[in-house]
C-alpha cells in the first residue's frame, strides 16, 4: 500500500507589512497626551488669589439706635 499525496487545504500568505502610521500611532497619541498634559498643567492657572485680610477673631454686634427693636440671638438679647 502507497502512502498517499498530502491534499492542501488551503495557502498561507504573509500578510502586507503595517504602514508607519499603524506601527506607531499609539507612540504618537501618547506622546501628544504627554505635551497636552504638561502644557494644560504649567500654564493653565486658577485666578489670581487675592490676599486674605486678617480677620478679628471675634466681633462685638453694632451698637442699636434708640428706638430700634431689639433681636433675639442664641445668646440672649442683642443690644
Amino acid at each position: 500500500m502507497a502512502a498517499k499525496a498530502p491534499t492542501v487545504i488551503g495557502v498561507l500568505t504573509e500578510p502586507p507589512a503595517p504602514t508607519w502610521w499603524k506601527a506607531n500611532r499609539h507612540k504618537v497619541f501618547g506622546v501628544t497626551g504627554l505635551l497636552i498634559g504638561y502644557l494644560v498643567g504649567t500654564h493653565l492657572h486658577g485666578a489670581p488669589q487675592q490676599p486674605e485680610t486678617p480677620r478679628p477673631g471675634h466681633t462685638t454686634p453694632a451698637p442699636v439706635a434708640p428706638g430700634a427693636l431689639r433681636t433675639h440671638t442664641a445668646h440672649g438679647l442683642a443690644a
